[in-house]
This record gives C-alpha cells, sequence and structure tokens, in this order.
C-alpha cells in the first residue's frame, strides 16, 4: 500500500512539475523576414530601385555564335557553320560516343545522327562523378562504347560543354545496327 501511495505522489508530482514549467515558457518569437513598419510594396521598389554605388549588373552575352570548330575551322572541307546550343538548355536521352578531343587533353561526346539532319557539334564533358564513370568504362573496354546522356549545356567562347547528369552504357546488340 505504501508503494502505491508513493507511487501516486511521484505521478502528482511531475505532473504539477510538468504543467507548472510549460506554463512559464514562452514560444519562440517568429524570425523577422522584413524590416518592421515595410509593407511589401515598399520593399519590392526598394529591391527594384538601382543601386546606390553605382554599380550595374553585367549585360547577357550575345547569343547565337558559330560553334568553334566547325565552318572553316572543321577538318572536314567544306562542313557547314553550327551554332551553339544556348546555356541552359538540356540534352535528353541522346545517344553518342565518348572520345579524347584532338589534343587529347579533354573528353568530348560527339553525338549519332538520329535522321532528322541534326548538326552537332561535340560537345566537352564538365568534369564530375558521371564523366569519371564514363572514362572508367571507356577505358576499360577494347570496343568503342556508345552512351546515352542527359545533361545541362554550357556555353564559352564558341564552344558548348555539358554537365552530365546521367549516362547508361548501350548495349551492344543496339550498337551493331
Amino acid at each position: 500500500m505504501r508503494s502505491v501511495l508513493s507511487a501516486l505522489a511521484l505521478i502528482l508530482f511531475l505532473a504539477t512539475f510538468s504543467t507548472a514549467s510549460a506554463q512559464t515558457t514562452k514560444p519562440a518569437a517568429a524570425p523577422a523576414t522584413r524590416p518592421a513598419g515595410t509593407t511589401a510594396e515598399q520593399m519590392l521598389n526598394q529591391m527594384l530601385a538601382p543601386a546606390a554605388d553605382g554599380t550595374k549588373p553585367l549585360p547577357p552575352a550575345p547569343g547565337g555564335a558559330t560553334d568553334g570548330t566547325s565552318g572553316p575551322a572543321a577538318v572536314a572541307p567544306g562542313a557547314p557553320a553550327v551554332t551553339v546550343m544556348r546555356e541552359g538548355s538540356l540534352i535528353i536521352d541522346r545517344t553518342g560516343r565518348f572520345v579524347r578531343n584532338n589534343d587529347g587533353q579533354q573528353w568530348e561526346f560527339v553525338f549519332d545522327a538520329d535522321g532528322r539532319a541534326m548538326k552537332d557539334p561535340p560537345v566537352v564533358v564538365l568534369p564530375n562523378l558521371t564523366m569519371m564513370a564514363m572514362e572508367n568504362y571507356a577505358t576499360g573496354t577494347s570496343r568503342e562504347l556508345r552512351f546515352r546522356i542527359t545533361g545541362e549545356v554550357t556555353e564559352y567562347r564558341g564552344r558548348n560543354y555539358v554537365l552530365l547528369r546521367k549516362a547508361v552504357v548501350m548495349p551492344e546488340v543496339a550498337q551493331q545496327f
């Protein structure tokens, strides 16, 4: 009986203590998202106003550049001049070969023709883990592999580069045709 009474006393004490402590704590204040007394319209106008120190953002680079490896710079005589893809374009599930460029310093992805008269020049592959996996596959076999890639295009000085997001080795059966 005594143990039951002491257990009840302990439960009563804990219930009283937790209620008292809950009443003394204050909820955390929400962080301020804008200065006090500023309306949303005032904040927007402030953000859109020119900088006080007179600095200006860089203008966008001109588009429609010709690929530096096409036209007169191409190896094949009479090759057409091809425009580069705009930065931010996506390459989705395109097939081709993963090869070293002429000087052997960079890896390029050479697109397969898809029957729609596409004239896509090779794109330089930017280093990342997906490129490393492709490089391991390409150097680890004696046959020429074809890959299906997905990635984001960047543009620099008349060349396109691709940041790979996905690369899949095409099966040998699909490579025979």
